[in-house]
């Protein structure tokens, strides 16, 4: 006979435990759906600022200058748009190569030729030099990008010499309406932006106006 320390589960203790548990995930899907459409937001964001980073830092370190670039698409039809949700980086050796990637935003990422290689004549010079590109669908297709213009330049200092308005920040804001307004209009979605000052310095904060002016997360 079967002591009490050895006695499993009843199939009515059973079912009651699936219940327990499917309730449980019942009540945790929608905080977990949001909580991966706001990862979207974030990968979205961290992707943008990595990319005006590593132009930033690539102008400086060429000396040169570098433009990022958000386009429609990463193929030959693609255009300049202030929604992006693509984004290229390209060096602006004017009038060597066109600054616009428009249209070609498929080619492969290459350098400009030696100005001291005599076969440096016989390069297409209207294609743009491409130091790299990415998609915005990686880990990001729901994110909806907004930026105050589709281009930012910087030269061989690391500073913005393309700004629409000279000596303000440029922001590149990024919701997603597919998981909800942002919590700035009593949504669940922690939106983002990534801005831009005319001196290069780049910051990805909460746009959220009812944050305390003293939180390091609110955005200039």
């Amino acid at each position: 006979m079967l002591n009490s320390m050895q006695r499993g589960f009843t199939l009515v203790e059973l079912m009651i435990g699936i219940a327990i548990v499917g309730l449980s995930l019942v009540m945790a899907a929608p905080s977990f759906s949001s909580w991966i459409q706001s990862t979207q937001i974030r990968t979205a964001a961290e992707a943008v600022q990595n990319g005006l980073q590593l132009a930033r830092g690539e102008a400086v370190r060429r000396n040169t200058q570098i433009s990022f670039q958000l386009v429609t698409t990463l193929d030959s039809s693609c255009a300049l748009s202030t929604a992006g949700p693509d984004w290229v980086i390209s060096l602006v050796v004017s009038p060597s190569s066109l600054a616009n990637v428009a249209g070609k935003c498929d080619k492969a990422p290459n350098n400009p030729p030696d100005p001291n290689d005599p076969a440096a004549v016989a390069v297409d010079v209207t294609d743009p030099y491409i130091v790299q590109k990415r998609a915005g669908a990686e880990g990001s297709r729901n994110a909806v990008i907004a930026a105050g213009q589709s281009a930012i330049t910087f030269n061989g200092l690391g500073r913005v010499v393309n700004a629409a308005v000279a000596g303000t920040n440029i922001a590149i804001a990024i919701t997603n309406p597919t998981g909800g307004y942002c919590k700035a209009a009593s949504g669940p979605m922690r939106c983002l932006s990534v801005v831009v000052s005319p001196g290069g310095q780049i910051l990805m904060c909460d746009p959220n106006p009812s944050l305390p002016i003293t939180d390091p997360q609110r955005c200039p």
